[in-house]
């Protein structure tokens, strides 16, 4: 059986599915196995998509008019067609780029695996390029994620206030502008470091600071 899934990005009534549908129906889709959805490509909560995919079964093939009806990239794509595929479902795409696309046929087949070859392609060099930029930002002494809050002078002022038998916890985190969390995990009720602690205390630039 042939299912078609249509999409236009707008849901104010300024975009319409009449191509796609007059193009799906040629192809040989019934009126009945039509999906669509009025949003954005990059949405992942798609109620039309998320019907159509579940309606589909072993033998059935899903039609679009144009790949970029179905997905938001090329890696969602890829994704969506092997789970497609592991569940022996085609996919077809009738015009523009991908119009070749046909995983019932064996050169369909052939130009997705070229297809999935680009996606991991993408994500490795993606995978790369982030290494190197946080090898780069390392070398240069910055260190990526959000500020710590515990500093070597925050703890030592911790050490000394923990050891008084007076000292209210609460309101030593909000005098320091740290929670009870980060302290304890720095510090034991009685003062002493624990092993974030001497980490920190250990570090060679005294400003640098620790979790």
């Amino acid at each position: 059986m042939l299912v078609g899934y249509m999409r236009v990005s707008k849901a104010d009534g300024s975009q319409v599915t009449d191509l796609q549908r007059d193009a799906l129906r040629a192809a040989g889709i019934e009126p009945q196995h039509l999906y669509e959805d009025a949003a954005s490509g990059k949405r992942e909560d798609r109620p039309g998509l998320a019907a159509c995919l579940k309606a589909l079964r072993d033998a059935d093939t899903l039609v679009v008019w144009k790949l970029d009806r179905l997905g938001r990239d090329l890696r969602h794509l890829v994704n969506t067609v092997h789970d497609l595929n592991s569940r022996g479902i085609g996919f077809k795409v009738l015009t523009g780029h991908g119009a070749s696309l046909d995983t019932t046929t064996p050169n369909g087949k052939l130009v997705f695996s070229i297809f999935a070859a680009l996606a991991e392609f993408e994500r490795e060099l993606i995978v790369e390029r982030t290494k190197a930029g946080i090898a780069a930002a390392r070398a240069r002494g910055r260190c990526g994620g959000r500020p710590y809050k515990m500093t070597t002078t925050r703890l030592r002022l911790a050490m000394a206030a923990m050891g008084q038998p007076e000292t209210q916890v609460n309101a030593l985190c909000a005098e320091l502008g740290i929670t009870r969390q980060t302290l304890y995990r720095h510090l034991a009720p009685d003062g002493s470091l624990r092993p974030d602690g001497r980490k920190l205390l250990n570090q060679r630039t005294p400003n640098i600071t620790a979790i």
